[in-house]
């Protein structure tokens, strides 16, 4: 819920329709996902929280999380897309939910004596066993504050907000009163319960009350002082994000953004730089080709970043991770304004989101591989909510607004948006693309009156040569990838912009290395490689490209690649005649071509197709490939 406007500045964002693939997969979101799953107090996911059935929970999981996911995603779409009847979905839900709130703030799904405000027992500090010695009601409460008041936000009702306080209030009295630590109430070393950081603030943020900004600092030190977590201490100290806790992934990006949003509500710097150092781990050493966070790699849990380093094209991605990267990086850049953000947001959506989505926008991946089978979840899997919330995301994220009222396009994609500034009234500027399937994109900018403004965009960190043109003029200054060009002028109706990003398909590298580490009788270390594995894959643009199974059957493949250039190698081989989106043939020596695709859609998206995105090169090649070609971040 960051606003992309500064708090002094009285420009305003009015709408967003964003079009083409985007677009596509938000009206699928919409009809199928937010349309279905939830729909009244009758909804699975909404009856776990009849009175009748919370008395008699003893046990059981986090399924309760769903109800304020879907809140805070429907609300947005139903805001955005007017649709009546998720408006009325969205408000008979909200209001069943305040109706069955108890006196006290509890609106979780467990029996009395299950619930979070009882100590747990003595040895049972990360209890992460069977749902019998468990309880996520931290974790529910969390997403519920987080629904309530999003839904509030666009359909504005005393009652939504007052619930969400209600829970505020019972939090702080359970935490600060009841001598209890959150870190007790959660997983993974607490950080299952510290994620309540993000929604403390945001109570904070939507009444001013200063009793839920002491609420999100004393989470912040009690996440701190657990040794297994020292979450401020440990991020400013530049620890590896696999190494804070346990390194879940979701609930460590979770976390993060809630220390960015406690950096916004208080100027205090050393949360921003906490967060900036562990975005840098995660970037640097955490993170698919395709952007999402991954983990699965040898001991390493599914779900819990990797050994920096390592690498698997075997390795999985969370769906949920993704939704909490793509926040993390919407706090950033509503911070800073930084290009690097938006950036990641791209990717990640482009390829690992997209990329669990099925066509019909009910199903979800709750894993994705690189190399591996497309696996269509069950009903209740979190990442069939998290798809939905991380898709329901882009659009306020798509542009933003400066303090200065300066217009920033942060993604590229068909569609529109209108701004309202003190200087020019309604902005409204018009994408007209095909992106990110070629990268000719021109902007119709469209001001109330003619004013001088800057309008900032982003310039991808692979866009070499990018071309920048206003009203078929080039641009007199330099487009530098990974940044954004300022075009300040005066701008008036029917002006245009014009951006072509070369796309050439791109061969990026990694190795699988296994390292053996000793002593030697001496003491020294001894350090010695026993086995690389060395990979390429292919990107074009801001996509990821994948093939089916080798041959229509082998599920990996050793090729051998000759010296020669890179446009031999790799050749755009016209269009799918099914997606209709560009090919990619990759020309190995020695065996027939590979044709590739845009890796969301490889196999079809259909459930149990095989993607593969990395081939191994033939152990006999003397020429080595280059180290890993992702740019580095800042």
């Amino acid at each position: 819920m960051s606003s992309t406007a500064g708090k002094s500045s009285p420009a305003t964002i009015q709408s967003v329709m964003l079009g083409g693939l985007l677009g596509q997969a938000l009206a699928a979101n919409k009809a199928g996902r937010l349309r279905h799953f939830i729909t009244d107090e009758t909804s699975p996911a909404i009856a776990l929280f009849d009175p009748a059935c919370v008395e008699h929970n003893h046990e059981g999981d986090w399924y309760g999380e769903h109800a304020g996911k879907w809140l805070y995603a429907a609300a947005k779409a139903a805001h955005r897309t007017r649709d009546v009847g998720l408006v009325a979905s969205v408000r008979r839900v909200a209001d069943y939910l305040v109706s069955v709130q108890e006196s006290n703030g509890y609106l979780g799904t467990y029996a009395t004596g299950r619930r979070f405000m009882w100590k747990r027992p003595p040895g049972k500090r990360t209890w992460d066993g069977a749902p019998g010695i468990r309880t996520w009601d931290i974790w529910t409460h969390s997403y519920l504050i987080l629904g309530l008041l999003e839904v509030n936000k666009f359909f504005p009702a005393e009652s939504y907000l007052e619930a969400a306080r209600k829970i505020g209030d019972l939090c702080w009295q359970v935490l600060s009163e009841g001598n209890i630590d959150i870190t007790e109430l959660g997983n993974h070393h607490g950080m299952s319960a510290t994620v309540l950081l993000d929604p403390a603030v945001e109570l904070f943020l939507a009444t001013g009350e200063k009793k839920y900004l002491d609420l999100a600092k004393l989470i912040l030190k009690q996440a701190d002082e657990r040794a297994e977590l020292n979450l401020l201490t440990q991020s400013l100290a530049g620890t590896d994000a696999a190494e804070i806790a346990t390194g879940k992934s979701y609930q460590l990006c979770w976390n993060l953004v809630g220390l960015a949003k406690l950096h916004r509500a208080t100027g205090d710097t050393t949360y921003l730089r906490a967060v900036q150092n562990v975005w840098r781990s995660i970037r640097q050493h955490h993170l698919t080709l395709g952007g999402g966070p991954w983990g699965g790699v040898a001991h390493r849990s599914r779900e819990v970043f990797n050994h920096p380093g390592v690498f698997s094209p075997d390795g999985y991605v969370e769906t949920c991770s993704t939704l909490s990267w793509i926040q993390l990086n919407r706090e950033l850049l509503a911070i800073t304004n930084d290009a690097h953000y938006a950036e990641e947001i791209e990717r990640s959506a482009y390829n690992d989101l997209l990329g669990a989505q099925a066509p019909d926008g009910q199903d979800w991946c709750y894993y994705s591989f690189p190399n591996g089978r497309r696996v269509h979840t069950t009903y209740w899997r979190c990442c069939k909510s998290s798809g939905a919330m991380a898709l329901e995301e882009l659009p306020a994220v798509a542009y933003s607004l400066t303090a200065e009222q300066d217009i920033a396009v942060n993604l590229y994609a068909a569609g529109e948006a209108v701004f309202l500034t003190a200087r020019s009234g309604k902005v409204k500027l018009t994408q007209a693309t095909d992106y990110p399937f070629h990268g000719d994109i021109r902007i119709l900018v469209d001001p109330e009156r003619a004013a001088q403004f800057s309008i900032r965009v982003r310039i991808p960190v692979w866009a070499a040569h990018a071309v920048v043109r206003v009203n078929d003029v080039d641009w007199a200054e330099a487009a530098v990838p990974g940044t954004y060009l300022a075009l300040n002028r005066r701008w008036q109706q029917n002006d245009e912009i014009a951006l072509q990003f070369p796309m050439p398909p791109v061969l990026h590298a990694k190795s699988s290395r296994n390292v053996q580490e000793s002593k030697a009788p001496d003491g020294s270390p001894v350090s010695q490689e026993v086995l690389r594995v060395n990979y390429v894959a292919i990107m074009r643009g801001p996509l990821v490209y994948a093939t089916c199974l080798i041959d229509g059957y082998k599920v990996h493949e050793s090729i051998r690649l000759s010296e020669t250039s890179l446009q031999v190698l790799l050749q755009d081989h016209g269009v799918d005649p099914t997606t209709g989106s560009p090919t990619i043939r990759l020309i190995p020596d020695g065996r027939a071509p590979l044709d590739f695709v845009p890796y969301f859609e490889a196999g079809g998206r259909r459930d149990g197709a095989w993607r593969l995105t990395w081939m191994e090169l033939a152990p006999e090649l003397e020429r080595e490939p280059d180290a890993d070609a992702l740019i580095s971040p800042p």
